[in-house]
């Protein structure tokens, strides 16, 4: 069954809202050596339950904090979405060595993220 496995928060001040989450939870951040500016959060030890997410310059005012939930296949899964009266709101790209992505609202507005992975994906 396809589990949240990420989640990522938008941020006007990305420098500020890494103090804030450091301070209020302990969360670690490290830059991501990826083709956009983006920092990886570790909420906690992989022992325990939780997941780890991201941290990006907000890209638009009303940008929501998007979960993705990892799937066997983005194009299958963007199918059951459309039939089942969702809509793709960013098309399957790759995540260069991590996956294939898109971004998906749900038949009450919130956005969420499929990840498939994929270490060949460019």
């Amino acid at each position: 069954m396809p589990r949240p496995l990420h989640f990522e928060i938008p941020a006007d001040d990305p420098a500020r809202a890494i103090a804030f989450y450091e301070a209020v939870f302990g969360w670690t951040f490290s830059k991501w050596e990826g083709p956009m500016p983006y920092w990886l959060i570790t909420t906690g030890a992989e022992s325990e339950p939780g997941i780890n997410g991201g941290l990006m310059p907000r890209q638009q005012p009303d940008q929501p904090v998007v979960n993705t939930i990892g799937v066997a296949d983005v194009d299958e899964t963007v199918a059951v979405v459309e039939r089942s009266g969702g809509q793709v709101v960013v098309p399957k790209m790759a995540v260069p060595t991590i996956g294939w992505l898109a971004y998906c609202k749900d038949t009450e507005g919130h956005i969420f993220g499929i990840l498939q992975p994929d270490p060949a994906a460019q």
